[in-house]
């Protein structure tokens, strides 16, 4: 009965052998049938019992981590013998032999070697790389091997094609590395010196050659001083002839060849041609001597004026490079800039423009005056692209008015003023109100308004209304009508509190202070508020508490600046508007934008859904409504969000976005409000409440401004 097939119960060898081949001498190398070993295995490339194959690499001993190739364990690692090699020189009287030193670079990823020889000084042999990086057979008769790493030790001689070195020391990686692989490296051995460079060296420190008519070597200069250039800044001062000027220069001076060139530095738009060079790279004569002689390096320094071909070019200042030259080479530690400031320019006689004519715009009017080709006014092309409408931003500072008169029909009229950042132009609208006897529209067309008590024939360009100068409770007069702000809405009234710095009346601390400054009175503030607090519910209405506080302050507080405290105090109003309305009017928006982009957004939302559970968090989902740019105000986009939000803050992206598609699931159309004759882009949509907030936390205000503590 045979044994089962487990570990342990099979001697049969063959199990899991898979190559079965006859093995033999004979094989092919590039396409030529030759013999590649002497050595026959056994079946399948086996060795037979008894043989040793020769190993055809290094074998490194077997280590704890983890088993790697070579050319990845030993990548860019190479072990560095000095080594000399004793040269035969026939048919020479001094030396018979000459000693040639080598560097031998052995690489352990692949076992092969390169040969290098440094260069000496005037050896007067080929020196470099003398054997190109390969493998390196053994002499004969071991020509059928290749050197490894234990061929080589301090002390001892490898022969390459029959040349043979003798290594006499190695670097400090290469004595660790043999070290660990457990060869003993044996002390450096000390180098015999050439008898050639020995000699040579002899002669040169005896021979002192004196030839009076040798001529003069200029590469040991271009040698030593190549890519070294000394930088002057110079000043051509040609201001006193016909139609001269200043001329600013710099003069660089190559020391390798003692030769001059000068650049010419152009301001911008001075009418002249743009030269690359004021004078080429050449040797400078100094010109008015007998013998011709050109500047040297002694011969510049700070201040000093030299001839160029006739004009005088003052060195005013130099570059750290030169500084540095000629401290080191001439010893010279002062180097102060030379001053050339031009003479002061002669006045300038002041332009003066005739008066405006009355005929076009004064701009226009004033084009006609400056040039003989009059050019259009151009216009702020910057302001109108930052502050021109972008989404929901409109840049629109829209203001709640009353006509400032004594007049009893004009009393109860209320106006719109709407101020356009993008070109600071102005347009009043008067709201159409039925049987008011007074016929409403478009008050003032959208232009820009000159600030009043100008004179209109001045040569001066006149002032306009800037978007500092309204705020609630100012009253501006617009071509004769006195307009009193009384209140602004919600955009243009957060614009003024984002910038303080040119609504200094919106600046929360700053009006603040300003009821700070009455604290001497802050006992009977106190005792106002919780009588005007009968329920105790720490707020009170807006008239309360205006009239409270105004009183308190003696009419210190503008109006703009008690809205300012008003709105940071106020009771926040529960609303919650409906579903529907807030999908007709999101709906409505995507209409007016032509915003289909819908499964563009679900598709980017299933990439982000890593674990495809079709829900995302509200912050991702905010995120991608903000980079596909939907139309939709930050409330409104808030109120859709917390709709569809459920108790994890996650959302339903694909319910989500297929509820906003007006095309596949339409909500009803929105009512407009409708205009009896005119409608445009100035008409404010719902008026703005009379007050800015309904009730005021005053518990807080008494807080932040007298320190009233909790009961």
């Amino acid at each position: 009965m045979p044994l089962p097939l487990l570990p342990g119960n099979s001697f049969n060898r063959n199990v899991g052998k898979e190559k079965f081949h006859k093995s033999q001498h004979w094989g092919f190398c590039n396409n030529v049938m030759m013999l590649v070993s002497e050595e026959k295995p056994g079946i399948g490339g086996e060795p037979l019992l008894g043989q040793k194959i020769k190993p055809k690499c290094t074998i490194y001993p077997q280590g704890d981590g983890s088993d790697v190739p070579s050319w990845v364990a030993f990548d860019k690692q190479v072990l560095s013998f000095d080594a000399y090699l004793e040269e035969e020189v026939p048919d020479k009287s001094q030396t018979n032999y000459r000693i040639r030193y080598y560097k031998i670079y052995y690489y352990p990823e692949d076992d092969t070697i390169q040969v290098n020889e440094p260069e000496v000084k005037n050896s007067g042999l080929p020196q470099g790389t003398s054997i190109r990086r390969h493998r390196i057979t053994l002499p004969p008769p071991d020509e059928d091997q290749f050197y490894t790493v234990y061929h080589f030790n301090v002390g001892t001689e490898v022969v390459f094609y029959g040349r043979i070195f003798k290594i006499y020391d190695c670097d400090t990686f290469t004595r660790n590395f043999l070290s660990k692989l457990g060869v003993k490296v044996n002390p450096p051995v000390q180098c015999p010196e050439d008898p050639y460079i020995k000699i040579r060296r002899e002669i040169l420190e005896h021979v002192e050659p004196l030839r009076p008519y040798e001529s003069f070597d200029t590469r040991k200069q271009f040698l030593q001083y190549h890519g070294k250039v000394l930088r002057f800044f110079c000043l051509w001062d040609d201001s006193v002839s016909m139609l001269g000027d200043r001329r600013e220069l710099i003069l660089h001076y190559y020391l390798c060849d003692d030769t001059i060139e000068i650049k010419e530095l152009l301001p911008d738009n001075s009418g002249r041609d743009p030269m690359k060079m004021f004078l080429r790279r050449s040797k400078l004569p100094k010109l008015g001597k007998v013998d011709q002689e050109f500047y040297k390096d002694c011969d510049l320094s700070l201040g000093v004026t030299i001839n160029v071909w006739g004009r005088k070019v003052l060195l005013y200042d130099c570059d750290e490079f030169t500084k540095s030259y000629y401290k080191s080479k001439y010893g010279i530690e002062n180097f102060t800039s030379v001053s050339c400031k031009p003479p002061s320019p002669p006045p300038k006689i002041e332009r003066k423009f005739p008066p405006y004519n009355g005929f076009g715009s004064e701009e226009d009017s004033l084009r006609n005056c400056i040039g003989l080709k009059p050019t259009p006014h151009r216009k702020n092309f910057k302001q109108f692209m930052e502050k021109d409408r972008y989404g929901s931003e409109s840049n629109i500072l829209r203001f709640f008015a009353k006509l400032d008169t004594e007049k009893y029909t004009d009393l109860d009229r209320i106006f719109v003023i709407s101020y356009y950042l993008a070109d600071d132009t102005i347009s009043v609208f008067e709201p159409i109100e039925n049987n008011s006897g007074v016929t409403g529209g478009m008050f003032l067309k959208r232009s820009r308004v000159k600030k009043p008590g100008q004179p209109v024939f001045k040569s001066e360009l006149s002032e306009y209304f800037k978007a500092e100068e309204f705020y609630v409770g100012v009253t501006v007069n617009v071509n004769g009508y006195l307009f009193r702000l009384l209140n602004a809405d919600e955009y243009t009234l957060k614009y003024m509190e984002q910038n303080v710095d040119k609504y200094p009346f919106s600046d929360f601390e700053r009006s603040l202070q300003k009821v700070k400054q009455e604290e001497s009175r802050s006992r009977e503030l106190k005792q106002v508020f919780r009588a005007a607090d009968c329920k105790h519910t720490k707020m009170v209405d807006y008239n309360t508490f205006r009239d409270i506080v105004m009183t308190f302050t003696h009419g210190n507080l503008s109006e703009q600046e008690f809205i300012t405290i008003a709105r940071h105090y106020r009771v926040p109003e529960e609303t919650c508007p409906d579903g529907d309305f807030l999908l007709g009017l999101a709906q409505e928006k995507f209409k007016k934008n032509f915003f289909e982009n819908f499964d563009r957004i679900i598709y980017a939302c299933g990439y982000e859904d890593r674990e495809k559970k079709n829900v995302l968090p509200t912050k991702d989902i905010k995120r991608l409504c903000k980079s596909f740019r939907l139309p939709l105000t930050d409330d409104l986009l808030e109120s859709l969000l917390s709709r569809f939000e459920n108790s994890e803050k996650q959302i339903d992206y694909k319910s989500f976005f297929s509820t906003l598609d007006w095309r596949k699931n339409p909500m009803p159309e929105l009512r407009a409000q409708e205009y009896l004759k005119e409608r445009c882009e100035d008409v404010w949509l719902g008026m703005p409440s009379p007050i800015p907030a309904k009730n005021i936390d005053y518990f807080t205000f008494l807080k932040d401004t007298v320190g009233l503590e909790e009961e």
